[in-house]
């Protein structure tokens, strides 16, 4: 209901089964994609079900299309076709498929078998391909419509997380060893100007798609001239009625028997790119996890370690970071594939593309429901990061500390050279004896530095040291992150609860 946020808590998806039919199961391999992690709706944009029942609503805005058009097909072979729509006997087509070695032809058979009347036109002048490939193309245009709006929500979380701490000063890290500082909020906006970048290229893939429509056997569509006894004008009109039936703007102008593999290439190499973007920020998030600097949600009963009681792991980080390893790792399936089509098609990209293809979707949903519940619960720890800050700024300040002291009248080069010493006297204490940086005592222990002694501590404020991060967040979000989710405002109260 408008106003109240939705909870989406993401259980295993696999149906109510009896004991026997529990015990089979657990006999067979199940992918965990499905079994353990994925949302319902995309575990169902890839499940059979939705597939079948796909074909059969394209024969039926075929057979529409070819009806409106002239063909002799009746009202009634269409309210028959309709009437079946759902009513899918996946028994039978099995069956039917073990006999053809054809699952399109088991499915027209299956159809054909509940439909007797529409039978004879069930797939009137088209190929495989028609059901197959233009299938494909919807769950891929409803697989990002499904992503798109769980990407908003991601950048939405971490949008507010950089605003709340977008002038809180934290060390930066360059090769992993302190640098200077910057703000909690900046480093989050690094996060977030990719996955803006992520966010883009995905609306523009989505939006790329074409349907393959109906072409025919070798994408001349000389069936269907046919059909219509070479009236070239209804075979385009025949192509873009069944073209904005299935819910598509343009189809392809040219294909061969499939719609060019290149088209998953985009779609799944725009994933991938997501799949890196969360691995880099779920490995900032570890590494600070690890510093005790942030940490993700952490249930009150979880437990981080069987034998390590006391540990707190950042496991859905560590999750983001395998499956997106995952998601990277799938890239290479379609360039292979495309790179070794021949001609008009061959079917070695069939069995590969129905493995690659979903699991790419599913995975990339999986990781944006995780990362969305970390960052919806990031918690922040203030006072080590201030800890931190004052082990390591002493250093960071030796420049403001010179440029001081030469206001004060002093010579330049002179204190260059009573800080060197004097820094790698504290420096020795921190390494060789594990002591605290005690830079800031040797200095107002020397009376070299007494005239400056009172400016020490504005000298040493970490609000000092983070340039404009605050203004850039500012910027940043006001410019070019809250523009980009002006179109999902209406789904941004969903919250995520993950059961594993």
């Amino acid at each position: 209901r408008e106003g109240e946020s939705t909870v989406f808590s993401f259980r295993r998806t696999q149906p109510v089964l009896s004991n026997m039919e529990a015990a089979d199961e657990f006999t067979k391999y199940r992918s965990p994609l499905v079994s353990r992690y994925a949302s319902k709706e995309m575990a169902f944009n890839f499940s059979d079900r939705k597939k079948f029942t796909t074909w059969r609503r394209l024969w039926i805005y075929l057979a529409k299309a070819e009806k409106s058009l002239g063909l002799p097909i009746t009202d009634a072979q269409i309210l028959e076709m309709e009437s079946h729509a759902d009513n899918i006997d996946f028994a039978m087509a099995a069956e039917e498929e073990r006999k053809l070695r054809h699952d399109v032809m088991a499915h027209v058979h299956t159809f054909a078998h509940c439909c007797p009347t529409a039978a004879p036109i069930i797939h009137l002048g088209a190929t495989s391909c028609y059901v197959g490939d233009n299938t494909d193309l919807i769950m891929l245009r409803d697989g990002f419509d499904i992503l798109l709006p769980k990407l908003a929500r991601v950048i939405d979380r971490l949008a507010n997380f950089a605003e709340k701490y977008a002038d809180l000063p934290t060390l930066g890290f360059t090769h992993y060893q302190p640098a200077q500082l910057t703000t909690v909020g900046k480093r989050a906006c690094l996060w977030l100007q990719d996955l803006a970048m992520d966010m883009r290229n995905l609306q523009r893939a989505r939006d790329d798609l074409r349907f393959r429509g109906v072409k025919g056997t070798t994408g001349t569509q000389a069936s269907f001239l046919q059909l219509f006894q070479g009236e070239h004008e209804k075979v385009e009109q025949l192509d873009n009625m069944v073209t904005e039936m299935a819910g598509f703007k343009k189809a392809y102008l040219v294909t061969g028997q499939t719609y060019s593999r290149k088209v998953d290439i985009d779609c799944l190499s725009n994933l991938a790119s997501l799949g890196a973007t969360v691995h880099k920020i779920c490995t900032d998030i570890r590494l600070l996890a690890n510093l005790k600097e942030i940490e993700e949600p952490f249930e009150k009963e979880q437990i981080g370690s069987s034998a390590m009681p006391y540990k707190r792991n950042p496991m859905r980080a560590e999750r983001c970071c395998s499956l997106a390893r995952h998601l990277v790792a799938l890239m290479a399936d379609p360039l292979q594939t495309a790179s070794v089509q021949w001609l008009e098609r061959t079917l070695d990209d069939s069995a590969n593309r129905r493995i690659s293809l979903p699991e790419s979707f599913l995975t990339a949903d999986i990781i944006l429901s995780t990362l969305q519940n970390i960052t919806e619960g990031l918690v922040v720890y203030p006072k080590v990061i201030e800890r931190h800050i004052r082990h390591e700024l002493p250093f960071m300040a030796t420049e403001n500390i010179i440029m001081a002291m030469v206001k004060a009248g002093g010579n330049r080069q002179d204190c260059h050279e009573k800080i060197r010493v004097l820094s790698q006297e504290a420096a020795a204490v921190v390494k060789q004896e594990g002591g605290d940086n005690d830079l800031l005592a040797r200095v107002q222990r020397d009376p070299y530095f007494a005239p400056i002694l009172g400016q020490l501590d504005a000298l040493l404020d970490p609000k000092t040291f983070i340039g404009r991060a605050p203004q850039q967040v500012t910027r940043f979000l006001s410019e070019e992150v809250r523009p980009l989710l002006e179109p999902y405002k209406a789904k941004m109260d969903v919250k995520i609860e993950l059961e594993l």
